[in-house]
């Protein structure tokens, strides 16, 4: 096995590079991916370029003290991560039904990494190791650094900080605290005293020690006062913005003090792209190839970064609670030698997957005072409307694609990361959509209006419904200019707080009314640092204060999604149940308005003479049949029946 290039992951690689003691050990919940998609990648490579050694633990055996100990005590601290996702939801759907594959993982086999991974990571290196540094930091520890609503538990759980004895946490991207922090640790500071970088969470006993501060509702406020706790969620939110935000603190039993200081600042386009020009290796280490590889590299192998940070700002999304709302973006030179450099590997077929991020067309800040003075702290870029200062332009990003497609070798370059319609139809220049369509979507395009319903849109933070129609004419009048048969695959939620049962079943007549059923459809997932999730939990918008419905029934939730797919005759039951309870029962029938007949239909399959036929049989109370629905003939947008 060739691990040449790689960090090293066993004493033999420590040797081999002439490292008697490694300064760090990241021990990560994911399998060791050498690329710059994956975040113990980019910190490992980070710290390497600022002249430190880092060696590699990823999924160690945490029921095995002695798998924390491969690489022996680091010279400065431990490194402790989740991995690319939160361990909670890598295993559990949002009904908290074990998942069956894990991405992150060789082989994609579940198994390898604990729930709450960072905190038992900790808690194993404590063991072992009691007075060596621990710093956490990935989405796991960034999106719990406060006390939280944890939907698994179903309560409200300390600062990750306290529950899993670490020392530091590095919250956000990381890429400058990490090195702040090394650099401390290397000078002899005491971790204890490390307390004044950016971007960073420590606890102290010391109240008189913070200064300049806003001081949050206590632990057992929150705890147990769901008003204080949605007050304590829209403090933590106005203060996301680097340039704005107050150190904040959170105070337990009185005596115990976890400190936020204030988010680093953005990085510059040189800073990001130098941090995407360090070497990485770009394929997952060469002791996985057997077990088959790491199934979440596929993706992204071939794909692009362009930006990270979303001034979208919907409630349901951690991103502003963990990269900010100020978009940093790579320079074009940056992405086309990294484009370049997939021509020499003898795996590119041509296709780049992806050039975006957390929205594909953001290149820069919102507005021109975001680059100096940060966010406004009370209003939204895009939300309700777009602001009158917001910057709408897409000249940059064609250009961009423009240069990609036009690579010698590069046949088609697509776009999957999402696209903000409405920032798409605020622009009165239409035609780089027209471009969008002719060039880099592959029969479908992904979007999410996420309901159809403005009361829900509302909660959730997202432009109404009508500006989600604008863009669908839009959209279907530049594919027949261009003699194109294209469409748009809509992502949608139930249950989102604020959706009730007659905002599901209008949803399901919008569907209806479409032709289209989704295959998918994803159910609110109430995860830890959002303003949906405290929603959730206490029935308030930490927004406005005000309440809001919220459906946290688990039957009342399977009535919601069911509706969505209300053709599926798996969900027959719950549809009409649903149907009934809203007060819609002119929706059961046989006519062309109706979602689902007065008794299910099912379908039997059998074969006869070589050939395979379909009998149909109406079960009900009567035992006689009936004759079809105009719902179960009707075909969706692309001519497949639904």
């Amino acid at each position: 096995m060739d691990r040449t290039g790689f960090l090293p992951v066993s004493k033999t690689d420590l040797e081999e590079d002439g490292i008697r003691q490694p300064d760090f050990v990241y021990v990560c919940g994911d399998a060791y991916v050498d690329h710059p998609s994956f975040g113990s990648a980019i910190i490992g490579r980070v710290l390497q370029a600022h002249g430190y050694t880092v060696g590699m633990i990823c999924q160690p055996d945490w029921r095995d003290p002695g798998s924390i100990c491969i690489l022996g005590e680091p010279r400065l601290g431990f490194l402790v991560s989740s991995g690319n996702m939160d361990s909670m939801v890598n295993h559990y759907t949002v009904a908290k039904k074990h998942r069956k594959n894990d991405a992150y993982s060789p082989g994609g086999k579940m198994g390898f990494r604990p729930d709450r991974a960072v905190t038992v990571y900790c808690n194993l290196i404590r063991r072992i190791y009691r007075r060596t540094p621990i710093i956490i930091g990935g989405i796991e520890a960034s999106l719990r650094r406060f006390a939280h609503y944890d939907y698994w538990s179903d309560k409200v759980r300390r600062s990750i900080l306290l529950e899993s004895g670490a020392d530091l946490i590095s919250y956000g991207m990381g890429e400058k605290s990490i090195v702040e922090i090394a650099d401390a640790l290397d000078a002899g500071i005491p971790v204890h005293d490390i307390t004044y970088i950016d971007g960073t969470v420590y606890k102290t006993r010391e109240e008189e020690s913070i200064y300049d501060a806003v001081r949050l509702p206590d632990f057992e406020e929150v705890s147990t006062d769901r008003t204080r706790c949605a007050q304590s969620v829209r403090l933590q939110y106005d203060n996301t913005d680097p340039f704005q935000a107050k150190r904040l603190y959170e105070t337990y039993g009185g005596k115990t003090f976890v400190v936020q200081n204030p988010p680093q600042k953005p990085l510059t386009t040189i800073e990001m792209d130098d941090i995407f020009a360090l070497p990485y290796m770009r394929r997952s280490h060469p002791m996985y190839d057997a077990m088959g590889g790491i199934p979440a590299l596929k993706e992204v192998r071939f794909s692009l970064t362009s930006n990270r940070g979303c001034f979208g700002g919907c409630n349901f999304c951690a991103i502003t609670f963990h990269e900010g709302r100020i978009v940093q973006a790579r320079s074009h030179e940056s992405i086309l030698r990294e484009a370049e450099g997939f021509l020499k590997d003898p795996d590119f077929k041509g296709y780049i997957h992806d050039v975006g991020g957390p929205t594909a067309e953001f290149r820069g800040p919102a507005c021109e005072k975001q680059r100096t003075k940060g966010a406004c702290r009370n209003r939204q870029c895009l939300f309700p409307e777009c602001c009158k200062n917001l910057i709408v332009d897409h000249s940059d990003y064609r250009k961009l694609l423009r240069e990609l497609r036009m690579l010698p070798g590069v046949k088609k370059v697509f776009v999957r990361s999402g696209f903000r319609f409405d920032y798409l139809m605020a622009d009165p220049d239409k035609s780089f959509l027209k471009e969008l369509c002719q060039y880099h979507v592959s029969g479908q395009l992904r979007v999410a209006p996420e309901h159809i319903s403005d009361r829900v849109l509302q909660e959730m933070g997202k432009p109404r419904t009508e500006v989600y129609r604008s863009f669908v004419e839009e959209f279907e009048r530049i594919n027949r200019e261009l003699g194109l048969k294209q469409y748009i695959v809509p992502y949608l939620m139930s249950s989102h707080p604020g959706s009730t049962l007659e905002d599901a079943v209008a949803l399901a007549e919008y569907l209806r009314d479409l032709g289209y059923m989704p295959e998918q459809v994803q159910d609110f997932y109430p995860t830890p640092g959002t303003v949906s999730t405290c929603m959730y939990y206490t029935g308030i918008d930490p927004r406005t204060m005000k309440k809001v419905y919220v459906a946290v029934n688990p039957h009342e939730k399977a009535m919601q999604r069911a509706l969505i797919q209300y053709r599926d005759p798996d969900n027959y039951e719950l549809v009409k149940e649903a149907l009934l309870r809203a007060g819609r029962r002119d929706l059961i029938g046989f006519d062309s308005h109706c979602l689902i007949p007065p008794r299910k239909i099912v379908r039997l399959s059998g074969k006869g003479r070589g050939e395979s036929r379909q009998r149909e049989k109406t079960q009900g109370q009567d035992g006689r049949g009936g004759r079809r629905s105009g719902a179960n003939r009707r075909t969706g947008r692309n001519g497949k029946r639904q």
